[in-house]
């Protein structure tokens, strides 16, 4: 089963992920945590916008 990807949403997730990495309150332990979803969600966005460049490459 896949799941659709929703590329607005991981946009806002990386940007609240930056809020959250740039406030000093946040723990070096979560700061890794949230350093490695945000390369996650960076990695599918790439496969994502390759995906849809692509398809545009095909009409």
């Amino acid at each position: 089963m896949q799941v659709d990807f929703d590329y607005t949403k991981a946009l806002e997730e990386l940007d609240q992920i930056a809020v959250k990495v740039e406030n000093p309150d946040t723990a070096l332990e979560d700061i890794d945590a949230l350093i490695k979803r945000s390369d996650e969600l960076i990695s599918l966005c790439r496969n994502y916008l390759r995906t849809i460049r692509n398809k545009t490459s095909e009409l």
